[in-house]
């Protein structure tokens, strides 16, 4: 079996890692498959770039200048939407013509527009989409929030600056319509959370949907010992320390002001504990927060070397995730891999990850008393020992890559079994 994935990026963003993981688990477990992307950045012999890289960057240019148009100039919500109407028709590459499964994944910014996602479609390749966000069965974002536009053909997008009846999203929405005709999809969705809105959307009425979450190496991703973590890190030994981690650590949706909130209320009430803690935030623009805490606090620029970023996870005490929208973070299972429990938000798909008073604390959506609670009650628990072989034992059951690769064997088999 020969299958090809195909994503935006090799490595640059959460979908790229969980996509490059999955092809590094299927080759270990027997089947061939390799990565096709825009923006190659290592020299791994899997992995295959889109050729004319200049005429790829000037449909990403195109792509962008469609959302800035729609936009009346604006660049408000610039990133948080996409149009797809520039890409590249992937279908006469031989790397495509061989493969026995198509296996898509992020395909946005000018990979593929929605008149390329027809052509794979009307291919007669079997397809399968790992979902990461909303954004194939919505009009244009890729995370509606509370907004219920999706369910309706969208338009009156309040992503964008001036909203109408046919904006952007309710065009756009009308071309997936037309293109979805062209194939069948088969969806998988990384959460239950995501899957069960997949299910509902009219967009992939009749298409089937199955939950499969991401695979880390729990091989690598380990318990390793504190003391000397810290030390490489350059920490503080006598800390509790709080991580939190985010590609960019001020950006709004990861929540940071709620942590920030949150230690500031320990601070009021408990000024005697906060000098037993310490953050660690993690990210662009990290050292923007450098000052921000009622603690001391220890910024790290984002980390792409991923023995640090193991070291960070295997020095800390907690690892907090204050998301207001997530998925299933990679994050948090490389964490809890490492044996570090974590409190965050009972929002998207961490519930399915944080077994509540097992492997850490949901925390109620947006309240900064109870993520403080929490916070507490994790770092001072009498328990902490076991939230953190629970929360190892957790990873190593619903996440190894072993496990996930299995699922997707299984899943493809069923879908060439279809046809």
């Amino acid at each position: 079996m020969k299958v090809l994935m195909v994503n935006t990026s090799e490595t640059a963003g959460g979908a790229a890692i969980a996509a490059k993981r999955l092809m590094r688990a299927l080759n270990r477990n027997g089947v061939e498959a390799n990565m096709l992307v825009r923006d190659k950045t290592t020299d791994d012999a899997h992995v295959f770039a889109l050729p004319h890289q200049r005429r790829m960057r000037l449909r990403f240019i195109a792509e962008r200048g469609v959302v800035f148009a729609a936009n009346r100039l604006s660049r408000s919500n610039l990133w948080a939407v996409d149009a797809n109407r520039f890409g590249c028709d992937i279908t006469r590459l031989p790397i495509f013509q061989e493969a026995d499964i198509i296996h898509l994944h992020w395909v946005n910014q000018g990979l593929l527009s929605v008149g390329d996602l027809a052509r794979i479609l009307h291919s007669g390749k079997p397809v399968v989409w790992t979902f990461h966000d909303m954004w194939a069965f919505t009009g244009i974002c890729h995370h509606a929030e509370s907004c219920e536009g999706w369910r309706h053909k969208c338009g009156d997008c309040l992503l964008l600056a001036h909203p109408a009846a046919a904006d952007l999203s309710y065009t756009t929405f009308a071309r997936k319509e037309k293109a979805y005709k062209a194939g069948r999809i088969n969806v998988i969705a990384c959460s239950d959370w995501l899957a069960d809105l997949a299910r509902e959307a009219p967009l992939l009425k009749g298409n089937r949907v199955e939950s499969i979450p991401n695979a880390i190496d729990t091989e690598f991703y380990v318990r390793g010992d504190k003391a000397a973590a810290r030390e490489a890190l350059g920490l503080p030994q006598d800390k509790k320390i709080l991580l939190f981690i985010a590609y960019k650590a001020t950006d709004e949706k990861k929540g940071f002001q709620y942590l920030i909130d949150a230690i500031d209320l320990v601070h009021k009430n408990y000024p005697e504990w906060t000098r037993e803690m310490a953050v660690v935030p993690v990210g662009k623009e990290s050292d923007k927060l450098k000052n921000a805490f009622a603690c001391e606090a220890f910024p790290q620029d984002y980390v792409s070397d991923r023995e640090k970023l193991r070291l960070l996870y295997q020095a800390a005490d907690v690892l907090v995730m204050p998301t207001l929208r997530d998925n299933l973070p990679n994050t948090i299972v490389e964490g809890m891999a490492c044996g570090l429990p974590c409190v965050g938000f009972n929002v998207g798909g961490l519930p399915q990850m944080i077994e509540d008073h097992l492997t850490g604390f949901l925390v109620k959506f947006c309240d900064v008393d109870d993520l403080a609670h929490k916070i507490l009650n994790l770092l001072y628990s009498d328990h902490y020992d076991d939230f953190c072989r629970n929360a190892r034992e957790k990873a190593e059951q619903n996440y190894s890559q072993k496990y996930v690769a299995e699922r997707h064997i299984e899943f493809y088999k069923q879908v060439i079994g279809e046809r």
